[in-house]
């Protein structure tokens, strides 16, 4: 019995061992699925209206939609007007023309407009296919859960804003994507009113 004894120990410890292992195992497993399914579901941007903040110049906007509507050299921005899509484009760019921040919103009123002929799709909408009057829905699952979600408001009007950090996709990209959405109402989705896209950190 005395000689049996350490035989049966090494044997249940060996067991534990190789119990312990395979628990280890199976969850680091569990582990790398969860997130490789997290990042399948995470995106970047790299263009709005066409355009890439950080890379892009003036000349590239003029040369995509024409003189712009207002010239504001002291704010360093320019200004675009779209009836058909009742839309807005805000370029704003440093003294070197660079683009920095594009932002697209909302048009507030109305404006005459000839649309005949004009393609249904926006062309101010993000690489990913986001425009204006989209669904929070079709956000999420473009770009995955913001890194932030928090009340704003806009014109009087309650509104959720949507904050995309980029930093992980590396300093070459656009940094920033923030998202003015319409609330959720009775269990409806929110709908996209407003979105910034910006090379530095706004």
């Amino acid at each position: 019995m005395a000689t049996r004894l350490p035989t049966y120990c090494l044997f249940l410890g060996r067991a534990l061992l190789a119990l312990l292992l395979v628990v280890t195992f199976t969850g680091a497993q569990t582990g790398q699925k969860q997130a490789k399914k997290k990042a399948a579901h995470r995106a970047n941007e790299l263009t709005l209206a066409g355009l890439r903040p950080g890379t892009d110049t003036t000349k590239r906007a003029e040369h995509l939609y024409k003189m712009p509507d207002n010239w504001m050299n002291e704010q360093g921005e320019l200004n675009w007007k779209n009836g058909c899509y009742a839309s807005t484009l805000t370029v704003s760019y440093n003294q070197r023309q660079k683009i920095e921040t594009i932002r697209v919103s909302k048009m507030q009123g109305s404006i005459d407009a000839d649309c005949f002929g004009k393609d249904s799709i926006s062309p101010w909408r993000t690489g990913r296919g986001l425009a204006i009057k989209d669904s929070a829905t079709k956000m999420k699952e473009l770009y995955g859960e913001p890194d932030s979600r928090s009340p704003s408001t806009k014109d009087g009007q309650p509104l959720e804003l949507w904050y995309y950090a980029f930093d992980w996709a590396g300093a070459d990209v656009p940094q920033v994507m923030e998202v003015l959405c319409t609330r959720e109402q009775d269990g409806q989705p929110g709908h996209v009113v407003e979105i910034t896209l910006a090379a530095p950190s706004l």
